[in-house]
This record gives structure tokens, sequence and C-alpha cells, in this order.
């Protein structure tokens, strides 16, 4: 059902909120109607211009968090994909929309809806929201967390706002209350930045235990549908992907691509198509774009493989290949061999050397890996470690923990 757009008469703030059912009436009414029931109300301070790995993370949330006596909304600085593909019924979506970069009136709005909804606390996700959240936290009284998705000062490829992202990120963080790492890389990190290690906690990124039905399986000599899911942009290494792709063409193997979600900018996907021309691979890549279902995504896959160069926290697809019992060929990059073991739950390489990754890919479509060894290992390996449940349950102790410090 698509979302409604509220307008609040008094302080004429829109809203976008969906319909959910009232589990005393079984009634529909708006998920603006309070809900007093709840212990504890939090509302997160999001970005919402892309629906990626950390907006799945905010979403897993949404949806878990009521089962640890927490209800969470959202406030979002730059509506775009987020309320589009946002399906939590049970939360709210404000639009909080900034006029630019440095719109510090945003603040002033989140401090107000802070107030006048009764959250008792603010949570932020990236140097954006932890700007408006400092500021509110303070307008407002109110504590606020901050979640590290991936290292601000090593996000993307451009030095310059990677540098004013880490400096933006580090100012907003001396008023924050805790910090939540999504790896214990992270954590370590973190504190190397110089915060106190009792205020900053691991809580590993979690996803549903979603492992749809499968019918076919890959065989060696035959053809194997290798796949990269990701915001595309330079720090995913798909070009690292594609020359390892020809290398393993080269050597025999009839190994096809498909690569699932949006391109960040139009001149990024402009230079990935160029090169694909030049490896002469134009039949072998197959774009999909965005897609709502990750899950039956990836179980069309024989494995997914996330060459990312740097700037991985724990990676959501990742665990939710693991979760799809998709063996994953990845890099060793900051959180993900907290995910998998080499050998193990999957095969790692070295972070930009199209060599290695093409040898951990022949390894696996040559049959010397045993393809449903390493998905047994890491369907059992999301099982007991990296649920959305767990992830929610860690979330929610930190919040209380904040809350009764």
């Amino acid at each position: 059902m698509a979302n409604d757009v509220l307008i609040d008469e008094h302080t004429h703030q829109a809203t976008i909120a969906t319909p959910h059912t009232d589990p005393a009436s079984g009634s529909q009414t708006k998920a603006g109607s309070r809900r007093s029931s709840r212990v504890l109300r939090v509302l997160h301070v999001v970005n919402g211009q892309h629906f990626s790995g950390a907006e799945r993370v905010q979403t897993h949330l949404a949806r878990c968090l009521p089962e640890n006596g927490v209800t969470a909304d959202f406030a979002l600085l730059t509506p775009d994909r987020f309320p589009k593909h946002f399906d939590v019924e049970s939360s709210q979506l404000f639009d909080m929309k900034m006029r630019n970069r440095w719109d510090i009136g945003a603040a002033r709005r989140v401090a107000k809806l802070a107030r006048d909804g009764n959250y008792q606390l603010l949570h932020a996700h990236t140097p954006r929201s932890a700007m408006i959240a400092a500021y509110a936290s303070r307008q407002a009284r109110r504590p606020w967390v901050y979640h590290v998705h991936s290292p601000a000062a090593a996000d993307s490829t451009r030095p310059i706002q990677n540098r004013i992202n880490a400096m933006t990120e580090r100012f907003c963080l001396l008023s924050t209350s805790h910090q939540i790492a999504v790896s214990n890389s992270l954590r370590d990190h973190t504190i190397a930045s110089g915060f106190d290690p009792e205020t900053v906690t691991t809580v590993h990124n979690g996803v549903p235990m979603i492992r749809p039905p499968r019918t076919e399986f890959p065989q060696v000599g035959g053809v194997w549908t290798l796949g990269i899911v990701a915001l595309h942009r330079p720090r995913k290494g798909l070009e690292t992907l594609l020359d390892a792709q020809r290398i393993v063409r080269d050597a025999g193997f009839d190994v096809r691509l498909r690569c699932v979600g949006p391109f960040e900018t139009p001149a990024y996907e402009a230079s990935i198509r160029s090169r694909i021309d030049q490896l002469q691979l134009g039949p072998d890549v197959e774009f999909t774009g965005f897609v709502d279902d990750i899950p039956a995504a990836l179980a069309k896959l024989d494995a997914m493989v996330l060459p990312s160069l740097f700037g991985e926290g724990l990676p959501m697809v990742v665990l939710e290949a693991m979760a799809a019992a998709v063996p994953v060929i990845a890099t060793r990059v900051e959180g993900t061999p907290e995910a998998i073991s080499h050998d193990s739950e999957g095969l790692l390489a070295e972070a930009g050397n199209p060599v290695d990754l093409a040898a951990q890919i022949q390894r696996l479509v040559s049959g010397e890996v045993s393809w449903h060894d390493l998905a047994e290992a890491a369907a059992a390996r999301h099982a007991a470690e990296f649920s959305d449940v767990a992830m929610a349950r860690g979330v929610a102790d930190v919040y209380r923990k904040v809350i009764d410090g």
C-alpha cells in the first residue's frame, strides 16, 4: 500500500505515514495515532535519499524494535528513495527536508518534533544526520546516539568530501551519549579516534532469516551466474570484479555477472559500461537496477561477490546472502571478515586485486571448494549470530543504557 502524506494541522509539518492495524480493535488507523503502550519512543534522524545497506538496517530496526518495547519513527532530511521503499506500517515518517546541506533550520523542526512527539531519544546514522541530531538534542534536551555504519573519512573516493564529513561527524559526536558500531573493527577505529570505550558498543548488523527455496544448483563445467548487489559507486570495486571476470572467462569458465542495484551517478555508470566494452564482456554482464526483494534476487545467483575497496562496516548484503544460503566471495575489508571466515562461510580476496579475486572465483566454479558446504555454513553462521532480532535487541540495550544513565 502506498504511503499517505499527512499535514499536521498545528505544526503544518508534512508526515509520510502508512496505515496499520490497531491490535486491540483490528481496525486500520493511521500510524500517527498515539501508542501509549510502548515503553520507549525513539526518533531516528536519517538522510533518506537512498535505500541501500544503512537504510535496510533502519528498516529492520523499525520492524523488530517494538518486540523490545521500543517504537522507532523517522525524521527524513532528504526524502527520496527511503519513503518509497520503507514498508514498516508501525512507524511514522516525517518530512524534515533540508533546503541545502547546511540547513540548520531542520534541527529546530526535529527538536520540536521530539518534544511534541514525546520522544525520549534521538538516533542518527550519517554525518549529515549527526549534525542535525546534535543541534536538535541540545534544543529539545534529549540524549542522542550515533550509529557508525562505515568510516566517514573513507566513505568515498572524494577526499575533500570525506574530510568535510569526518570533521563534521567528529565535532557533532562530542555531544553524543553513545555510539553503536556495526562491527568490532569499526569500534576499534572509533576508540582509536579518541572516544571513550565505555561509550562505544558493537552491535553487529542483522537481517531476517529468509532462505528462498532453490530448485537449481550450479554445476562444475556449467554456466555460473555471479552477482553483485550494491549502490554502485567507485568504492564497491565493480571495476575489479569486471577485470576478474575477464580473467576467469579467459581460463575457460563460463561465468556471467548480474549487477543488482542503481548507480550513484550517470557518469559512473557510463565509465563502467565503457570498461565492459573494453573487456569485451558485453553479452555476459546484466544490469537489473534497483530491486525491492533482495533475498529473491540473491536466490537467482550462484554466488554473491562483493569486491569492496574500503568503507564497509558490516555489509548487509553479505549477511542477506548468508541467510539465503548463497556463497559469498568478498574482500578483506573492515567488518566483512567478522561474518565470513575464509574457506568456511565464504571466500575472501585482497581488495583491489583482480588476480586474487579471480583465483577465488575459480576455486568455487571449478569445484575445488564445495558450493554446498559454503552455503550451509553461511546459513548456520547467520542464524547463530547475525539475525535482525539479535541486532534490535542489542540496539534496545544501548537505548536503555543511555536512558538509565
